[in-house]
């Protein structure tokens, strides 16, 4: 009988270790836009979290806005029942002119789902380039930290830091980081979400 029950035991815990879900919630930023499959941040992530408890899941998609995001937080929290949600959000909202208040509420509404669902969330900040106004930009900018302040989150304060002058970071666009520069990518996400993670 004892034996049974080790043996059932010995089956389970291999699941239980590797149950805990990363999902990482974003635009073309993390969905790896230009960049060759398996080479992207969010790859490289669950490469570097290889052999730990922890997976990553990457329901980023190209062109999505905080108001697309809203639409499909709640199916993606039930599909990945995840315990850490990295919620990278906004800039195509900035970048096409949107009112800073949606994009504030939709955000605060995903992190609200994410509470809800016992979601950790690691927000990810983001900013616009100069020549969108700098009234504007500026005010964008700000909802990161305050959102980060109210909610009591995790927070990366902006995911480009670091390299976000540097052209030959980025491809011709001007706006997604090469294939090179995803480990800089990273770099700024690993140093906030790593005190986040429980025995990895």
């Amino acid at each position: 009988m004892i034996r049974s029950i080790f043996l059932v035991f010995a089956l389970l815990l291999p699941h239980t270790v590797l149950s805990s879900t990363i999902l990482v919630f974003g635009d073309s930023l993390s969905a790896g836009y230009g960049v060759p499959a398996g080479k992207n941040w969010v790859d490289l992530l669950g490469v570097k979290l290889h052999g730990t408890r922890y997976h990553v899941v990457n329901a980023s998609i190209s062109g999505e806005t905080t108001s697309g995001g809203l639409s499909r937080i709640v199916p993606a929290l039930k599909e990945f029942d995840p315990e850490i949600v990295i919620l990278e959000l906004g800039a195509n909202d900035g970048l096409r002119g949107q009112p800073v208040a949606i994009a504030r509420k939709n955000l605060e509404s995903i992190i609200s789902a994410c509470k809800k669902q016992n979601a950790r969330v690691l927000l990810v900040g983001m900013r616009l380039p100069p020549n969108y106004g700098r009234k504007y930009a500026e005010a964008f900018q700000a909802i990161y930290p305050e959102i980060a302040r109210r909610e009591k989150l995790a927070f990366v304060p902006f995911m480009l830091a670091g390299f976000a002058q540097d052209l030959d970071d980025f491809q011709s666009d001007g706006l997604h980081p090469t294939e090179k520069a995803q480990a800089k990518v990273l770099s700024n996400i690993w140093k906030h979400l790593q005190p986040m993670l429980r025995n990895h």
